[in-house]
């Protein structure tokens, strides 16, 4: 186990050495850029714990140690919450015919399918809002666990830590209350209504309150901006099962089949738990140990029924998969005592995942030259800091102080390696870029640029600008092939009218 950390941390290294920055990284670069109390579409952590680099203008090689060192403390995390069930499932859940093998602990089944889950790689590499929430839901579920001992009421330093850990989740991303409602369950199943009369849950409360109140503030300012957005942005649009199948499909693929052996660990935890518990941890029975799932089942049940909408993205759900890999150790560790074709099923699980591991690394790396035909989305990790580049330079010669492009996602890339000039989105949508450039005044001037794995028509009269001249096409070419081109235009006059128009066809 320790062998497959190390060298996931390795590769992230590389990788994270040898591609441009996504648009949700550059995004939330520029948190960093532009420090506030909150943020129109996410709350402020992801940009706050990058401030220090960016205020330092470290490379991006260096600012992805943080995501790498936060992928390895949620792996080692989820290590030391497995071991602890393990433990708390007693000797004979642990070993015997009938138990875990002694010889394929919990805990480095647990960590090893998080190490081979593919999509929690790219969390690893790249910092985005669930990079810090998968960290702070395993230290949730660690708090969680350790406040189910029977004498945690009169532990108030431990309260205290939930408070502080709740209070940083919230402030890493809104879908951190999940988090924090499945931590009430777990508790009150252990310390019954005494929890509710013990002060130190409500003083824990309100240490997490206090944390989050940046966010409650600047909401207050802004009108509430960022909850209707979210309500409005899960919401979707019509729901259909067809959605909801697909979405079940990727999370397969993105997280791999041995975390499907999560529910295999949740049933052995009730099995042996009716009969047998650890001396160590007096009165923690295998059925309460079980309301630790809720962690899991409640974030993935919420986000499975907005998929029917067709609202979600696959990194939304890497949490609750985290809160899930201590069972999905159970489960495994059992099943490595099978013989005969449940013992070639649970080698061909972990084939398969490490097999998706490393081809989503090799793509990423690539870009997918050669491999990837049409649409690219692996194209989008490359060119970006050379296009900007070359904007800057266009921009001075033509006398331009200010660049636009016609979809938000094209504007994160270049507001952050072409900065410090604004970025201009010109599509008629609200969004954080309105807070940090505003609308393009009418009249203006700007450096438009165009990128041919989201081809716009030119914004030409009488909605966008009077006249748009080409200064050059700028093709991205890395192992070997031709990713994209890069166009850019001098334009002039902006009518002020945007009506962006996907370009038809090649």
């Amino acid at each position: 186990m320790r062998w497959a950390i190390a060298v996931g941390v390795v590769l992230h290294a590389a990788l994270g050495a040898a591609v441009g920055l996504s648009v949700d990284e550059a995004h939330y670069a520029l948190y960093a850029t532009h420090l506030a109390l909150s943020y129109f579409d996410h709350p402020p952590l992801v940009g706050w714990v990058q401030w220090p680099l960016v205020a330092l203008n470290a490379p991006v090689a260096l600012m992805r140690v943080l995501p790498e060192l936060l992928w390895l403390a949620t792996v080692l995390l989820v290590y030391g919450v497995a071991a602890q069930m393990e433990r708390a499932l007693g000797t004979t859940a642990t070993g015997g015919g009938d138990g875990l093998a002694p010889r394929s602990s919990a805990a480095g089944w647990a960590a090893l399918a998080l190490v081979m889950s593919p999509l929690l790689h790219v969390l690893g590499i790249g910092l985005l809002p669930d990079t810090l929430l998968m960290f702070f839901t395993a230290l949730l579920l660690a708090q969680t666990l350790t406040l189910m001992q029977p004498d945690a009421l009169q532990q108030p330093a431990r309260w205290l830590a939930l408070g502080v850990v709740l209070g940083l989740a919230g402030l890493s991303k809104y879908t951190a209350i999940f988090a924090a409602l499945a931590v009430v369950p777990a508790l009150l199943s252990m310390h019954g209504l005494r929890l509710l009369r013990s002060p130190w849950p409500w003083v824990a409360m309100g240490v997490a309150v206090a944390l989050v109140s940046p966010v409650l503030i600047w909401n207050a300012q802004n009108g509430w901006i960022s909850f209707v957005y979210q309500t409005q942005h899960g919401a979707g649009s019509v729901w259909q099962w067809e959605h909801v199948l697909r979405f079940a499909l990727v999370q397969l693929v993105a997280y791999g089949p041995l975390m499907l052996w999560g529910v295999a660990g949740a049933v052995l935890t009730m099995r042996f738990a009716r009969n047998h518990h650890s001396p160590e941890w007096p009165g923690l029975y295998g059925l309460r140990l079980n309301w630790l799932l809720v962690f899991f089942v409640l974030p993935f049940g919420v986000l499975a029924a907005m998929s029917g909408g067709g609202s979600g993205l696959p990194h939304w759900t890497a949490p609750a998969w985290v809160a899930l890999a201590p069972f999905v150790g159970l489960g495994l560790a059992a099943a490595g005592q099978l013989t005969g074709v449940q013992a070639w099923l649970v080698r061909a699980c972990v084939a398969l995942q490490l097999t998706l591991s490393l081809v989503l690394m090799g793509l990423m790396a690539s870009g997918g030259a050669g491999m990837v035909k049409g649409v690219n989305p692996f194209a989008d990790l490359h060119g970006w800091n050379v296009a900007a580049e070359r904007a800057q330079l266009l921009a001075r010669q033509q006398g331009l102080d200010r660049v636009a492009v016609q979809n938000w996602t094209l504007a994160s890339r270049l507001g952050w390696y072409a900065r410090p000039l604004p970025v201009h989105v010109l599509e008629d949508r609200f969004d954080q870029f309105d807070f940090w450039a505003g609308d393009l005044p009418e009249g203006a001037d700007a450096l438009l640029l165009d990128w041919s794995q989201m081809a716009y028509e030119l914004p030409l009269a009488p909605h966008g600008f009077a006249r748009c001249t080409l200064l050059e096409k700028l093709p991205v070419e890395h192992a070997g092939a031709t990713l994209s081109t890069f166009s850019l235009y001098d334009c002039r006059q902006w009518a002020g009218m945007p009506q962006p128009r996907l370009k038809e066809g090649p």
